[in-house]
């Protein structure tokens, strides 16, 4: 699984003009499955997410994670994130089948919860609206191919 990690102070995504996900501070995740993901890939890109030390301590250090703040998350699920790019229109023919991507998206999700992380959605598949006050700005990039 691939995910785009930002630390905001506050995130919301809206379909159709509602609302489907809200955060104060915390952590935006777009999230996509590949072909081949499993459950485990979900669980572990949920524990890593969630014990990233990216948030400041007192002494301004990134040394805190979303667990040590209290944060929330807003998950997001994006399966753009696995772009082929080798001409220059970008295909997606990577990304786990739709039903799959949904069934892992949801199961990412909840691994998160189950890390003691307060969770927020998108609506899967749907054009959604993502507004953020990115914190800092810290954007990270994670693939369980390479964690």
């Amino acid at each position: 699984m691939r995910a785009v990690v930002q630390r905001v102070t506050q995130a919301s995504v809206r379909t159709g003009g509602r609302l489907t996900g809200e955060i104060g501070p915390g952590l935006l995740i777009l999230v996509c499955a590949m072909q081949g993901d499993t459950g485990a890939q979900a669980e572990q890109l949920a524990a890593k997410i969630a014990k990233l030390r990216i948030f400041r301590d007192d002494a301004g250090k990134m040394n805190l994670s979303l667990r040590d703040t209290g944060g929330a998350a807003l998950i997001v699920s994006q399966f753009t994130l696995a772009a082929d790019l080798r001409g220059n229109r970008p295909g997606f023919s990577t990304a786990a089948a739709p039903d799959e991507g949904r069934r892992l998206y949801e199961y990412f999700t909840d691994r998160m919860r189950d890390q003691g992380i307060a969770t927020a959605n998108g609506e899967f598949g749907a054009d959604m609206a993502v507004t953020l006050l990115n914190d800092g700005p810290v954007t990270i990039w994670l693939d369980t191919a390479r964690i």
